[in-house]
């Protein structure tokens, strides 16, 4: 697939011919794609299959966990302690390295969460993640009536409190930090936008603002705003119509990198943190980039 070049300064983040490399495929919907540097290798999660799998370039895919109660976004704290979405189960969930199982998140005011489907972790550890009701439809998730009456963004601060940052979002899907975790960014699925939050010292959210909009049409054949990332620089990386669109800080877009399938989501990887994994309807794809992903808490793990 072609790179689309917008602007110049796309060129100084990947190579107009970079390729785009089939790792692995023959899945129903891959999602929540994590390298772990430890293990060298990509977790990502099968949401209509209802597992979640593993992929190394020593091994393959190697079958993790089923049923994952459709798990979706994950990610990893500093201590290595992995965080994952689940549909099925309207929870947050953290799964430490001696297999154990805790609830980091299932109920707001005493109803059940709609079903948390990004995640991100603070320095401090903090855990913010998107509520959408995606995991209460057929397929993605379990068929089910909604509790609350809102889909919003949560915050877990690290003495385990939950905190309801953002309540006007039509379906609120990727999120993810910038360099120095001064902004988050969230991104819309229903709106088609993305928008831009200060990160109080404390981790609470303010002053929200449009940063991208019109990435599509908000419709899943016309290409979704969904996962999203940032390099070290500050750039911005969501899905959308034909791959992954690129943004600079200031919210100008700079170009799209080509996906042969439709893009869910992605995460950097690789020794250098310099390759982008991106989860694709079927299949796992790896493309090589000029710069490296944004260095959050978990990339430092050894």
């Amino acid at each position: 697939m072609a790179i689309e070049i917008v602007a110049p300064a796309m060129r100084a983040l990947i190579a107009e011919d970079a390729p785009v490399e089939k790792l692995c495929t023959g899945f129903i919907f891959t999602e929540g794609p994590i390298w772990n540097p430890k293990e060298s290798c990509l977790y990502f999660s099968d949401m209509p299959g209802d597992v979640r799998r593993r992929w190394s370039a020593a091994e393959g895919v190697i079958e993790v966990r089923r049923p994952s109660n459709k798990c979706n976004g994950m990610t990893y704290d500093g201590a290595g302690n992995l965080h994952v979405c689940e549909h099925a189960t309207s929870r947050v969930v953290r799964e430490t390295a001696a297999g154990k199982t805790e609830v980091v998140a299932s109920h707001w005011q005493g109803r059940a969460l709609n079903s948390p489907n990004d995640v991100v972790i603070r320095s401090d550890d903090a855990v913010y993640f998107s509520d959408p009701t995606y995991g209460r439809m057929p397929g993605f998730g379990v068929e089910r009536p909604q509790e609350l009456d809102f889909q919003g963004v949560f915050r877990v601060a690290p003495d385990g409190t939950l905190h309801c940052e953002a309540s006007d979002f039509g379906q609120p899907n990727g999120l993810c930090f910038s360099p120095g975790e001064g902004l988050l960014y969230v991104n819309d699925s229903a709106r088609a936008h993305i928008r831009v939050f200060d990160v109080a010292a404390d981790g609470a959210l303010s002053a929200s603002r449009m940063f991208a909009s019109d990435i599509g049409d908000g419709t899943l054949e016309g290409g979704l705003v969904d996962g999203m990332k940032c390099d070290a620089e500050g750039n911005i990386y969501v899905t959308g119509p034909r791959g992954i669109w690129v943004f600079d800080p200031a919210g100008r877009h700079l170009g799209i990198i080509g996906m042969p399938e439709h893009a869910g989501n992605l995460n950097w990887g690789g020794p250098g943190w310099d390759a982008l994994y991106c989860a694709c309807s079927t299949s796992i794809y790896r493309v090589p980039m000029k710069v490296r992903g944004n260095r959050v808490a978990y990339m430092q793990m050894r």
